[in-house]
């Protein structure tokens, strides 16, 4: 697969301007602005993060041994938004003490009980949204060119 600036740009920003706005229906406050930027902000930083330096570099490796398809990508996708949810925990776990101090309990007795918190099943859900955007956007822009070059030759 081609390299795609406007996947790039266009696709990682809708799942946490979404998980922002449906976080803030929830809350039913006057003044959104500033709590909506306080949740889409460090979304938008985990989601562009993640694209750029876990997705982006894996989707390249992977074309290089093998055909990409848009279910192929939507799987890589899934998959390392599971695999960004362990940093994320990692870095609550050292804040988990008493005055966000050191640790209290071990890791995997936080990991555990932060895995069965339903909100988990957002982070693959992220991957898979982002990934396939990303692809969508990447074949989109290159089919129109395509046809573009096909009605100039005829």
């Amino acid at each position: 697969m081609r390299f795609s600036w406007t996947g790039l740009v266009l696709a990682p920003l809708p799942v946490p301007l979404l998980f922002s706005a449906l976080m803030l229906g929830s809350l039913q406050t006057n003044g959104a602005v500033l709590p909506f930027l306080i949740l889409a902000v460090p979304g938008c930083i985990v989601s562009y993060g993640t694209t750029i330096f876990l997705f982006l570099p894996s989707l390249f490796l992977l074309s290089l041994s093998r055909p990409m398809t848009g279910l192929k990508a939507c799987l890589l996708g899934a998959i390392l938004g599971a695999a960004a949810f362990l940093p994320l925990t990692l870095m609550m776990w050292k804040g988990s003490g008493q005055d966000s101090g050191p640790p209290t309990e071990s890791f995997l007795v936080f990991f555990l009980r932060w895995v069965a918190d339903p909100t988990t099943v957002i982070f693959p859900l992220a991957g898979l949204v982002t990934a396939g955007l990303y692809w969508w956007l990447g074949t989109w822009r290159n089919h129109s060119r395509l046809r573009d070059l096909r009605a100039d030759s005829s």
